[in-house]
């Protein structure tokens, strides 16, 4: 392994061993490893929707605070480097070069063992947890759960908080058929003594949680108890919202767009108050202002074009196509919307199409190079709209392009396929607003 891209195809090359929950293999690589993950200060943040935003949004409070902070994320949006960054920029490719050599003489002998190889996931979250705890000192490391919560291959690490932003029924096969089933996975990260915020919604989920939290003597915060949001003004892009706890009242503005954006922004404000001690940091309402504003999570109610109005985001399950049609409701309800939609197979495709054929004057169906991605035949089959057709990104776009009213066009489904069409679209943009 001599070259980045001889690093990423050997990390690519663990995909052939799928899934496997469990945290075995990455206590004995740890261990190997000589514990990395304890010398790192944490947030742990689980849930179905919202991960990626609510590490956003902190990261930027955090670092506009003047603390070095890492995250965690996945999947990788732009390019592989930023799945581990420091405040906002992705790791060079010679330091996931240095990395990928120092876990993969590691993932040889334990391929060895009774436990098996490290799956793709295991071996990127090893690397992350070597480059902070050995390589590089930051104040903060954000650590986004990759499925799940209990058994997660992140789940080793000892966070100062966590944070749990929604309960979806996603990943059924693997996190169980029903509320309860996935709340007790996502409760999993909660760690005996260690605060944790919330802002489960469903009655079922959240006892769990609660459940949970008791049962490990931590702290629980949840939202719209502990601290709560209020939308003031829904503008065609961005939020303005009020935040507010028992000590502070925030106005916010913010270019993310949705009610559930602000939801994820006040579990990240809640959480910057709550580390002020541990981290050592003054937090004011300036700072949070400016920070909220500057946030950007690609592929998440992105705007890419105002005229036309073009809109990217990820509502990759069913609760996620649920947010963005509220905040079409709110944004866009006089408006004809143009959906383009690709998902992954093992999702309840059938009723994220009908919600979306709700609100939509059409909709067309595409596919992306993915062995799970269901087909654009697939899709269109489960259609009962009228206008619907099958129409790759590029066509689709090139005829948004061409639109002369205020239609809306807003590409959407799994952030896999946002990933892979993103640089195209943004390019045929560019040109258009060139000519």
């Amino acid at each position: 392994m001599n070259s980045y891209e001889e690093a990423i195809e050997w990390i690519h090359g663990r995909l052939r061993l799928g899934i496997k929950p469990g945290l075995a293999r990455m206590e004995w690589m740890m261990k190997e490893l000589g514990n990395p993950q304890k010398n790192i200060q944490a947030v742990h943040v689980g849930g179905t929707n919202g991960k990626g935003s609510t590490v956003t949004f902190l990261r930027s409070i955090l670092s506009g605070a003047g603390k070095k902070t890492g995250t965690f994320t996945s999947p990788y949006f732009e390019t592989f480097n930023e799945r581990i960054a420091v405040d906002g920029k992705p790791i060079t490719d010679e330091e996931w070069l240095m990395l990928a050599k120092k876990i993969k003489p590691l993932a040889d002998r334990l391929e060895e063992t009774e436990l098996g190889g490290p799956t793709e996931f295991e071996v990127i979250t090893a690397m992350m947890f070597l480059y902070f705890g050995e390589y590089r000192t930051v104040d903060a490391v954000l650590i986004e759960v990759g499925l799940g919560g209990r058994l997660d291959s992140t789940n080793i690490v000892e966070p100062l908080c966590s944070i749990i932003t929604s309960i979806g029924l996603d990943h059924v096969a693997i996190l169980g058929d029903s509320y309860e089933k996935i709340a007790f996975e996502k409760a999993g990260i909660i760690k005996r003594g260690v605060p944790v915020i919330v802002n489960v919604k469903n009655d079922e989920a959240s006892a769990v949680i609660k459940k949970t939290a008791e049962n490990q003597q931590s702290p629980i915060f949840e939202s719209g108890i502990d601290f709560s949001v209020h939308v003031e003004k829904s503008d065609k892009v961005g939020e303005k919202f009020i935040y507010q706890d028992s000590l502070r009242l925030v106005p916010v503005q913010m270019d993310m767009t949705g009610e559930h954006q602000a939801e994820n922004a006040g579990l990240a404000i809640f959480a910057s108050h709550l580390l002020q001690k541990e981290l050592a940091f003054v937090l004011t309402a300036q700072t949070l202002q400016t920070a909220l504003e500057k946030a950007y999570w690609p592929g998440r109610t992105e705007i890419l074009s105002q005229s036309p109005l073009i809109m990217m985001d990820g509502a990759h399950n069913k609760e996620g196509v649920e947010a963005l049609l509220k905040t079409v409701k709110r944004k866009f309800s006089d408006r004809n919307i143009h959906y383009l939609f690709a998902a992954v197979g093992d999702k309840d495709l059938k009723s994220m199409i009908e919600q979306l054929e709700e609100s939509a004057e059409t909709i067309s169906f595409d596919t992306f190079d993915m062995p799970r991605a269901a087909s654009e035949e697939d899709l269109f089959k489960l259609s009962a709209h009228k206008k619907s057709s099958k129409k790759n990104s590029l066509e689709w776009i090139e005829e948004a392009l061409e639109c002369k009213s205020d239609d809306v066009y807003i590409i959407t489904g799994s952030l896999y396929y946002l990933s892979s069409i993103a640089q195209e679209i943004k390019k045929q943009i560019r040109m258009k607003n060139i000519k």
